[in-house]
């Protein structure tokens, strides 16, 4: 089985490229997997096992075709997580992230039909539902994106249907909640406030942190991105949520207790532009369906979070330092 990972040298992708070449997924002892990547700020190739013959690593942009044409040819799958994804990035400037999220899935998608690929995952997010005030999103709600960074991934699930109803392309998109998890880039909530809390730093609240998301270990995100490739129906849409639901006040409550410091290290900010109040998955479908479950519980896999930062100092002290 040969699979290529579009952005296997991020957060998420080089999880699932080491479980794939570590067997964490039960199946597939005979794979190869390439893995493409821009190495842009948050893709490392230290986050991937280099030297295991299985892997081939290729420097390269999903906007390249060429490139495309010549590497997708002998892959049995695709897992596309690359992706422009922090949402004040793409407040400041929207272009690079309709770019790579919209045009970039379309090229790669035209080189996977060309090349015959039996499977695509297209890795999406629950962001491209917009907020919801209550109850939970199920795969028909209409996307109803706020941010630039939503509106170019709603875009790129536009590009997954048409490309499946009009070209019969057997691409199967995934939406999840917010992830959390070792080897995270700093920008995002998590990783950012553990580095600077262990730097002896402050921390930024947007507003009254009353927003709310749902949380999943990245563990479990790439546990169901297995089985949706696996036994995924073509053409449809997978939630995957972690069934954790916290405000942002929640969230960094429990961030501060097992950083050893208190709510004085907190900076009350202005809030985030068109900022989401609450995202909430109904994740019945991928329950009923594929048999997925979240198993990782959120205190545990929290803790184990912070204790990963606080030992791996090496991964982040200097990227910390010059985070604003």
């Amino acid at each position: 089985m040969r699979i290529l990972v579009t952005g296997g040298a991020g957060f998420i992708g080089s999880r699932y490229v080491r479980g794939l070449l570590d067997g964490d997924f039960g199946r597939y002892d005979d794979v190869e997997v390439t893995v493409l990547d821009k190495l842009t700020y948050a893709g490392r190739t230290m986050n991937l096992p280099m030297r295991d013959p299985r892997l081939t690593f290729v420097k390269g942009d999903v906007l390249d075709g060429a490139l495309l044409d010549a590497l997708l040819p002998g892959h049995d799958a695709v897992v596309h997580f690359a992706a422009e994804s922090h949402v004040d990035r793409s407040l400041r400037g929207a272009s690079e992230f309709v770019s790579t999220n919209v045009l970039g899935t379309q090229i790669l998608f035209e080189g996977c039909l060309n090349a015959r690929i039996e499977r695509v995952v297209h890795v999406s997010t629950d962001e491209v539902y917009g907020s919801i005030s209550e109850n939970s999103w199920t795969e028909e709600h209409p996307l109803l994106p706020n941010s630039p960074y939503a509106a170019s991934k709603a875009g790129s699930d536009m590009i997954a249907r048409a490309y499946h109803r009009s070209h019969g392309l057997p691409v199967v998109t995934t939406r999840c909640s917010n992830n959390y998890g070792p080897r995270q880039y700093i920008e995002k909530v998590v990783p950012l406030f553990v580095t600077r809390l262990l730097s002896g730093l402050r921390i930024p609240l947007y507003g009254d942190g009353e927003n709310v998301r749902e949380w999943l270990h990245v563990d479990d995100h790439c546990r169901a991105i297995q089985a949706v490739l696996d036994s995924g129906r073509p053409g449809e849409t997978y939630n995957i949520g972690g069934g954790v639901e916290l405000t942002n006040r929640d969230l960094t409550d429990r961030l501060l207790l097992l950083c050893d410091a208190d709510w004085s290290r907190v900076d009350r900010v202005a809030d985030r532009k068109g900022h989401d109040l609450r995202y909430s998955l109904d994740c019945g479908k991928i329950r009923d369906e594929l048999g997925f479950r979240p198993e990782v519980p959120f205190e545990r896999g929290l803790a184990e979070v912070v204790d990963w930062y606080r030992e791996n100092r090496w991964w982040w002290a200097e990227p910390a330092a010059t985070m604003p």
